[in-house]
């Protein structure tokens, strides 16, 4: 095994600059079904203007102490409550920041198969965790300037969504601008809640366990020209595809060939992930603060997966994510509720869910239109007015199954995608040499890099 190359150096608490509240924020059903995952996002900069020097006094841990007491179950810590169920008693223990050096440049690091885990501080849950922080922050700094900034947490507290707009604030705090997407605490739940057990079948398939397996991701990158052509192509099977459309197709299609290249008529299933921020009749802040994700699923014959045919499975995907009603989604969450181990009591042990089926994860919700143009929420996060993030990743800790695609807004906006994907290690090296995939001329990046956590 390669010698790391990041090599930590400090480690510190952050508070908020103000005493915390001293009050307990219950989590939800959904919250709960989570707790199996934990969420990592990384957000790399060149740093041009040398915003990061010594942490332990530069305003960057001042605006970071400052943004903090917007969030206090950032800066709590988990405890169960009288049900036996977790809840976070906001107490400003306050968040682990540890700070390292990596020993390559920042354009070095993206261009190999460099381990993203070193750059990202995590330790999962002990049986006690009145003292562990379930946030991490690690602050990387590459030689000739370059920084990365790895945020973790378990994502019973939070989702992919709730860490990007995090970043943003700390940034937009940072520069003494407005929060535009401030944190929205709420119970999750549906005042008109009846009866409904259809999607009951659905969450069952997530109680399944796969064998754990060596997993590695790999990084694409499509322009907004390239994408712009792929959508004029399959405009006549469905005219009003998304890239998300196009690009889950994409990937579904070649990894479903790749895993099952001799059994035709075997059916395989393609499990979306979408945020429901947007979807419901009262819709929900980007800045509530927990988990808004729903899971659907869908299903192919691997016969009807040749490339000539992805117009119409784009079209499928399309319809598919269009027929996601609010109904399906409270549904899902009273079943969430009803998985307790007695009326009233505690919930059951939660299971994986991005798996046993391959998962692809949809990001166009955190493209959110402006007056001036579309901005996408990931590449909003910059400490300084004239550099924003040169990449993103963002990773699912104790994914359990056949693999995990997410399709993401890129920096050059527009219809640009980047899409990250993890497989079991000996597939991933087939998929990147896929034909169809290559004609697109993707960019690639940290191209087998494997996640521990």
């Amino acid at each position: 095994m390669s010698t790391s190359r990041v090599t930590l150096h400090s480690k510190l608490t952050a508070v908020s600059s103000k005493p915390g509240s001293g009050k307990t924020h219950t989590l939800s059903a959904l919250d709960h079904a989570m707790g199996f995952h934990t969420v990592h996002i990384i957000f790399y900069y060149k740093n041009d203007d040398n915003l990061f020097g010594s942490f332990d006094i530069d305003p960057l841990r001042e605006s970071l102490s400052e943004v903090l007491t917007m969030y206090p179950t950032m800066t709590g810590r988990l405890a169960r409550g009288m049900d036996g169920n977790w809840q976070v008693r906001c107490s400003d223990a306050g968040v682990r920041v540890l700070k390292a050096k990596v020993d390559t440049t920042l354009d070095e690091w993206l261009s190999s198969g460099s381990q993203e885990s070193h750059l990202i501080a995590w330790d999962d849950m002990p049986d006690d965790p009145s003292q562990w922080s379930p946030f991490r922050i690690q602050i990387n700094s590459f030689r000739e300037g370059g920084v990365a900034i790895g945020l973790s947490c378990s994502h019973m507290l939070a989702d992919l969504t709730c860490a990007a707009s995090f970043l943003k604030s700390w940034t937009e705090a940072h520069r003494r601008l407005p929060i535009t997407n401030p944190p929205f605490f709420s119970s999750l739940r549906n005042a008109d809640a009846t009866s409904l057990t259809r999607y009951a079948t659905i969450p069952s398939t997530k109680t399944q366990t796969s064998p754990s397996r060596n997993m590695a991701t790999a990084t694409f990158k499509f322009s907004s020209s390239s994408i712009e052509l792929c959508l004029s192509k399959v405009h006549d099977e469905c005219p009003n595809a998304t890239p998300f459309d196009f690009l889950s197709a994409l990937f579904w299609t070649r990894i479903a060939r790749l895993k099952l290249p001799k059994n035709h008529d075997q059916t395989h299933s393609l499990s979306i992930c979408t945020d429901f921020r947007r979807l419901l009749k009262e819709p929900l802040p980007i800045g509530y603060f927990g988990n808004a994700v729903h899971f659907s699923k869908l299903s192919l014959k691997v016969k009807d997966t040749d490339s000539e045919r992805l117009g119409s499975i784009a079209s499928q995907v399309h319809r598919h994510l269009e027929g996601v009603a609010e109904e399906e989604i409270w549904c899902a969450i009273e079943w969430f509720e009803s998985q307790k181990e007695s009326e009233g009591g505690k919930f059951k042990s939660p299971t994986c869910m991005y798996g046993p089926e391959l998962t692809c994860v949809c990001m166009e919700h955190m493209i959110i239109s402006s007056e001036e143009a579309d901005q996408p929420l990931l590449y909003a996060a910059m400490f300084s007015k004239n550099e924003k993030p040169a990449h993103v990743s963002c990773h699912v800790g104790n994914m359990n199954g056949e693999g995990l695609i997410m399709v993401m807004p890129s920096l050059e906006g527009g219809l640009a995608r980047t899409v990250m994907v993890m497989l079991p290690e000996e597939e991933l090296p087939q998929l990147c040499n896929d034909q169809v995939i290559s004609q697109l001329e993707p960019t690639m990046l940290l191209t087998g890099c494997v996640l521990d956590h």
